[in-house]
């Protein structure tokens, strides 16, 4: 064997679609970032999408020391983009005069289909998007949305009333 035979990588064999991607990938370890708990309590949840957001160098490093927050914040679609508002991520404390603004509005990656659906949606009822959850998927950031309409102070009373109701059936049960 010479040299130049070594360094050759050989492709993975195994069983593959027409396109070339395997059937069985490897699933992507989560890491979640961030949670809306509070979307939860002052929202019912209808529909839920996981889009790409578009961020800069020291917003992926702030969100790998988990510095973000998306209380208050949502999300709208303008000219058939989707771009997050409101959503809060730190700045990083070793970035330079290069850093981001903390609640700057993102852009989010959706197919142009998915958009042109979701507006629809947003147009029929009084519906709005939420971030659920901020995470990791690999090397990538994604973030959980949420088509969601909101609850009454009678609705969020009796949702807790169901939670505690689960809770007891729970413990009778154990």
């Amino acid at each position: 064997m010479n040299n130049r035979e070594k360094t050759v990588k050989q492709k993975p064999t195994g069983n593959k679609v027409a396109g070339g991607t395997p059937i069985n990938p490897k699933p992507r370890k989560e890491v979640v970032i961030a949670l809306n708990k509070r979307a939860y309590h002052d929202f019912e949840i209808l529909d839920k999408y996981e889009t790409g957001i578009v961020l800069s160098g020291t917003e992926v490093k702030s969100l790998r020391d988990h510095k973000a927050s998306l209380v208050d914040s949502y999300a709208r679609v303008k000219k058939n983009e989707v771009w997050l508002n409101n959503a809060n991520i730190a700045i990083y404390k070793l970035g330079t005069f290069t850093n981001h603004e903390p609640t700057s509005s993102r852009k989010l990656l959706m197919k142009k289909s998915e958009i042109k659906k979701l507006e629809n949606k947003l147009k029929d009822r009084s519906l709005t998007l939420i971030p659920l959850k901020l995470y990791f998927s690999g090397p990538f950031v994604k973030v959980e949305l949420g088509l969601a309409k909101g609850k009454k102070q009678y609705d969020k009373r009796e949702s807790i009333k169901k939670a505690d109701v689960q809770r007891q059936l729970k413990r009778v049960k154990i």
